[in-house]
């Protein structure tokens, strides 16, 4: 029996791993893992000691297989191949979701809807990467039904290496626009990576949820049959009703027809709303469990989040950025009908050798229109400043001190950057 088979028929017992000390439980498997900043391997004895049953380790001098301490030259890779060990012990549909916009929000959809029918594992946060992916994958448990896996890239090949691991059956891409350029140095780099989901469902003939408005996705399907969704002439359609503050989608599939008023903001959610109800209409979730479902989804995770402060009303939509986000973002506020909008901006990050061109336009689309006050903060916006009219802040600490000291009131705000500038930071004084 070889190493991984002794570590599973631990597992197949005790289904809990962790790669971190502060949150372990009883029974767990801990596996050590070392990053930039820390070494998983300096806490082996004391997850020992808190109670877990295994422990992997790539410290040779760790090593007691009698004590069940299991060595792993890379302990990442064994993590990645036992996890892709588990998942061909599963006999259930993965569905991959992956795309530069609204992957998380399509997953969080998407598990609401199948969650009414079905017995569900989902990724939780961001577990997304070459990391998050196993873990989410060690995580279903034997009476799960569907797994809905959300894969993240921001490297060439990344996708592929995912979908090695997780093995999906089901998939769909959001989008695809110009985001992590700089690990991907180029949007023709962007699209070979997203592309390898259809790419590996294709070769194994798996089934692909595709946007039929989408002409990119379109192309890159090349003929293969998908089940579509879209405005018109598509497995589901839908017509999207933008009401300032929420989307609401009527929908239509063949006999059966639905509407969703959603508690999400942003015309640009009409997508992953239908892409949702289609998922779930082909997995015969009935349309009043989809309806339902989806409209009492309410986003906080910072993502198409509308709330309310003593002083002024917020689109917290901070989570991440990228010039495409970005766009939609901004084109939604412009949209909305309401009286003192403003506008708080930071750094899309990763973009490589064309960062100073996509922040330029951004600031260069804003400037034609009619803001209250437009508070731009990060390096790449600030090295703009002598250009524009707006309040430009090195850092968000500085934003943080402006906004401390000159209240800003009955305003409409967007707040919208990369995770890396920090704006919830922000969000306090508003």
């Amino acid at each position: 029996m070889n190493i991984l088979n002794k570590i599973y028929e631990i597992y197949k017992n005790n289904k809990e791993i962790s790669i971190d000390t502060r949150k372990i439980k009883d029974n767990t498997i801990f596996w050590a893992l070392k990053g930039e900043n820390f070494d998983g391997n300096d806490f082996v004895k004391e997850a020992m000691q808190k109670g877990c049953v295994a422990a992997v380790t790539s410290n040779r001098n760790l090593e007691n297989e009698e004590k069940n301490i299991f060595y792993f030259e890379d302990t990442l890779k064994s993590l990645q191949e036992f996890a892709n060990f588990h998942r061909n012990n599963l006999k259930i549909p993965i569905i991959a979701i992956t795309g530069t916009n609204g992957k998380t929000t399509t997953k969080e959809l998407i598990s609401e809807v199948l969650s009414q029918k079905y017995k569900i594992t989902h990724t939780l946060e961001n577990l997304n990467n070459h990391i998050g992916v196993p873990l989410t994958i060690l995580s279903i448990k034997d009476d799960s039904e569907i797994g809905i896996i959300e894969m993240g890239a921001n490297h060439l090949g990344e996708i592929k290496t995912l979908c090695e691991i997780a093995q999906p059956t089901h998939g769909l891409i959001t989008n695809i626009g110009r985001a992590h350029l700089e690990g991907f140095g180029s949007f023709e780099g962007i699209i070979k990576t997203k592309t390898e989901l259809y790419d590996f469902l294709k070769k194994n003939h798996g089934i692909i949820f595709n946007n039929a408005d989408n002409a990119i996705l379109q192309n890159i399907l090349n003929g293969y049959e998908s089940v579509t969704y879209g405005k018109q002439n598509a497995f589901c359609t839908g017509k999207c009703f933008d009401n300032d503050f929420n989307v609401s989608v009527k929908w239509n599939c063949n006999d059966k027809t639905g509407y969703v008023n959603s508690n999400l903001i942003g015309n640009y959610n009409f997508e992953n709303i239908l892409a949702a109800i289609t998922v779930g209409l082909f997995f015969e979730v009935s349309p009043t469990q989809i309806d339902n479902a989806i409209s009492n989804y309410t986003p906080n995770n910072n993502r198409s989040q509308l709330s309310k402060t003593e002083n002024n009303t917020l689109i917290e939509d901070f989570y991440n950025a990228n010039p495409s986000s970005m766009s939609l973002a901004i084109e939604n506020i412009i949209k909305i009908n309401n009286p003192g909008k403003c506008l708080i901006l930071g750094d899309m990050l990763e973009l490589g050798k064309e960062s100073t061109t996509e922040h330029k336009k951004i600031l260069n689309s804003i400037s034609k229109e009619n803001f209250d006050k437009v508070f731009v903060v990060g390096e790449n916006f600030y090295k703009l400043k002598n250009n524009y009219k707006f309040y430009f802040f090195e850092k968000t600490e500085n934003l943080e001190t402006e906004l401390s000291n000159n209240l800003v009131k009955n305003k409409l705000i967007l707040i919208k950057g990369s995770r890396g500038i920090h704006l919830e930071k922000i969000v306090k004084y508003l």
